[in-house]
């Protein structure tokens, strides 16, 4: 009989893989399917036609039906250039009761877990079946997770209820915001900066743009919230630029402006109505650029989009979690997850994973002993669960 491994050797192996976003996840992927084929359990893999080194990796055990409850992660992790380690980032390195290394936390550590549970599922003759789907580029937009969710439904039966592993300390998350962001290109006229009238500065018109976003967080910040956007933290819909970058010299007016505005929805808000508000001050921009000179323009591309996860009225996925945590409070974040992407496929849909979302993306990334071991007792009471 092949070697079944304990969570703490799974995810050993799960950090050793460099799986930046900008980079290929493939050996990983690689070395989870042979490790399920080794066990019984078929994997499939859905290969990104657009990024051929990437991939994302689900597989069903139990009986071939639908019902499944689903454990979702992602293979991706945010890059560690710069960091100050103490340690190997790519090697799994156990002190002060933690383990450090980039992904332990966030969130290979649930990765590892997931894959111990489904393996652990096809030797318990499990009477309600248990999926397995692993995601790519979730940290650059949850863009990998939406191509994934449709595939698996053409392989697979369709799970039910969704656990997404990202670090919640294993409570109960049922909500989080939604997120979209505009790739905002103000392309000006340059001139000496003497006669800056003949010209369009493209900073200087980039500058409205950022200030109306300033203005519409000081209005949601003064509103009163939704009961829904009450729970969140800060209640409201934000508008943010986190970095800008345009200009040539200081006297010469700046041909070309690039910045990101991205939104974070509050549930009960239409994230449409936020990108038509956004889009209608660029075209009034715009239009006064092309007073000064025809050829100066706005270029807007949407970059990237994760609906918001909804608080469900007795969710199927919300019940399971709260049943094997004893987790009965309520718990929601500002941060988008691929919860929302499943929720909007149809699926019941709860955020549960070891770990402290504070600990992500740090130098010395670590997952406490104890919060891993929580989410090992997890996992056991879930396969138990499904097999009685």
């Amino acid at each position: 009989m092949p070697q079944r491994l304990t969570p703490l050797e799974i995810m050993t192996k799960l950090i050793s893989f460099p799986t930046v976003s900008r980079d290929s996840n493939l050996p990983l992927v690689d070395w989870v399917e042979d490790y399920l084929n080794g066990h019984g359990i078929r994997a499939h893999r859905w290969p990104d036609p657009d990024q051929p080194h990437k991939a994302a990796l689900f597989a069903h055990v139990g009986p071939w039906e639908e019902g499944a409850v689903v454990l979702s992660g992602h293979t991706d992790v945010v890059p560690v250039d710069g960091q100050p380690w103490d340690s190997d980032p790519f090697v799994v390195t156990e002190r002060d009761g933690k383990y450090f290394g980039r992904g332990t936390c966030d969130m290979k550590g649930f990765d590892a877990l997931a894959i111990w549970a489904l393996v652990e599922a096809q030797y318990a003759d499990v009477k309600r079946p248990l999926q397995l789907a692993l995601s790519f580029d979730e940290e650059v937009g949850c863009t990998g997770a939406p191509p994934m969710i449709v595939a698996m439904q053409e392989v697979l039966p369709k799970g039910s209820a969704v656990v997404v592993g990202e670090p919640s300390m294993m409570q109960a998350v049922t909500g989080h915001k939604g997120s979209f962001g505009y790739d905002t290109h103000v392309v000006g006229y340059e001139v000496h900066s003497s006669i800056m009238h003949t010209g369009v500065n493209a900073i200087m018109y980039a500058a409205p743009l950022i200030d109306w976003a300033n203005a519409q967080n000081d209005a949601n910040m003064a509103a009163d919230p939704s009961d829904i956007a009450a729970v969140f933290d800060p209640p409201w819909t934000t508008c943010h630029v986190g970095m800008i970058k345009g200009g040539t010299a200081h006297n010469i007016t700046a041909k070309d402006c690039r910045f990101m505005m991205d939104f974070r929805v509050v549930p009960g808000e239409q994230a449409s109505a936020w990108k038509e508000a956004y889009l209608e001050q660029v075209r009034v921009a715009e239009r006064k650029m092309q007073q000064v000179h025809p050829d100066a323009h706005i270029e807007v591309k949407a970059s990237f989009a994760v609906p918001a996860l909804v608080p469900e009225t007795d969710g199927e996925a919300e019940t399971l979690v709260r049943a094997l945590t004893g987790d009965n409070a309520t718990h929601v974040v500002s941060y988008g997850t691929e919860a929302g992407q499943f929720q909007e496929a149809g699926y019941s849909a709860v955020i549960c994973g070891p770990g402290d979302i504070a600990q992500a993306h740090q130098p010395n990334e670590y997952i406490t002993m104890a919060q891993f071991n929580a989410g090992h007792d997890f996992m056991q009471r879930l396969v138990y669960k499904l097999a009685a």
